[in-house]
C-alpha cells in the first residue's frame, strides 16, 4: 500500500517530530544532544533548511523548520539516519533507533508560526520537567528570549520580528507571549498533516485539498543526469547534485572516474566556498527589522 504524500514545496514550514523506537531514549546525555545540534548545523548547511525552533526531548525531538527547496525526504533521511549510526556506535548498541516514520505537518506560516513555536518551547514544563522553558537547556527558547548565544543553525530574526520592530522590545514580548499555554492543544487542531486555514494549501501552494495516497516515485520528479549538472553548474557542481538533486558522494565519484575521499573533499571546499558567498551577501544587510 502506498503511504500518504508527503508534502514537499518549496518555501514550506513543517513542524517535525520524530521518537524513539519503542519509546526509548534518543538522548540518553548531554553528548548526545550537542551530537544531534551539530546534525541539525550540518543540516542547515549543506540543505538550507532554515530552523526558527527545536526541543530535545529524552525519547522524542521537535522541529520548526522551513525549507527553500523541496527537499525534506531527503534532508530527513540523512538527519535521522547519520544520527541513528553515531548513537549506536557511541552507546555501542545495533537495532532501529527512532521509530517508524518522523511526523511532518505543513504549517501556514503566516497565521501558526508563533503558534508552533510556542508549542515546542513548552515541551518540558508540560512534561513536567521544569516551570519554566528557560531552565530548560536542549531547546531554543533560551537563544530566542536573549538568554543564551543561538546556534548558527537558528534564525531567531522572523519569530522576533513578529513581536517588535526590534530585539530589545521583542525579546520581553517572546518570553511573555511563551509564557502562556493558549497553544498546549495545538497538535488537536491538525487534519491531514496540516495546521492552517483551510485555503492555504491552494493560496500558498497552488495545491487542491485532498491529496491522494499516492507513490514517492509519482510525485518525485526524476533528477538531471549528472552530466548535465556537471555542465551546467560551472561553480558548485558537486554541492548542487548532492544537496538539491539527492545523488550520494559514492555516484558523483564514479561519474568523476576518481574515489569517494576525492568528492568528499570537494564538496567540503565547496561548501566553504558557498559560505563565503553567502556571508559576502549579507556583510551590508540592512539593520535588524528596519
Amino acid at each position: 500500500m502506498a503511504r500518504p504524500l508527503r508534502i514537499c514545496v518549496p518555501g514550506g514550514l513543517y513542524h517535525v517530530l520524530a521518537r524513539g523506537n519503542a519509546r526509548e531514549l534518543i538522548y540518553r546525555d548531554d553528548a548526545d544532544c550537542e551530537l544531534f545540534l551539530g546534525l541539525l548545523d550540518q543540516t542547515h548547511e549543506r540543505y538550507g533548511w532554515i530552523f526558527h525552533a527545536y526541543c530535545l526531548m529524552g525519547n522524542h525531538y521537535h522541529l520548526l523548520v522551513e525549507t527553500p527547496q523541496p527537499n525534506l525526504p531527503r534532508a530527513m533521511r540523512q538527519l535521522n539516519g547519520l544520527y541513528a549510526r553515531r548513537f549506536n556506535l557511541r552507546h555501542r548498541r545495533c537495532g532501529h533507533v527512532f521509530q517508524a516514520r518522523y511526523r511532518a505537518i505543513l504549517v501556514e506560516k503566516e497565521s501558526h508560526l508563533l503558534a508552533a513555536c510556542r508549542y515546542i518551547v513548552r515541551n518540558p514544563v508540560r512534561a513536567n520537567i521544569c516551570g519554566d522553558p528557560g531552565d530548560y537547556r536542549w531547546s531554543s527558547y533560551r537563544a530566542t528570549a536573549g538568554l543564551a548565544a543561538p546556534p548558527r543553525f537558528l534564525a531567531t530574526e522572523f519569530v522576533l520580528a513578529q513581536l517588535a520592530s526590534d530585539r530589545k522590545r521583542a525579546r520581553p514580548r517572546y518570553r511573555q507571549f511563551v509564557a502562556g499555554d493558549a497553544d498546549d492543544t495545538l497538535l488537536e487542531q491538525v487534519r491531514g498533516e496540516r495546521l492552517g486555514s483551510e485555503g492555504f494549501l491552494r493560496e500558498s501552494f497552488g495545491l487542491e485539498p485532498p491529496i491522494a495516497e499516492i507513490a514517492r516515485s509519482e510525485v518525485e520528479p526524476l533528477p538531471p543526469d549528472l552530466a548535465e549538472i556537471f555542465a551546467r553548474e560551472l561553480s558548485l557542481p558537486v554541492l548542487v547534485a548532492y544537496r538539491r538533486y539527492g545523488y550520494s558522494i559514492r555516484q558523483i565519484a564514479g561519474h568523476l572516474a576518481c574515489h569517494y575521499s576525492t568528492v568528499s573533499r570537494r564538496l567540503r571546499r565547496e561548501e566553504e566556498a558557498e559560505r563565503a558567498m553567502r556571508e559576502c551577501k549579507t556583510w551590508h544587510r540592512p539593520p535588524y527589522c528596519s
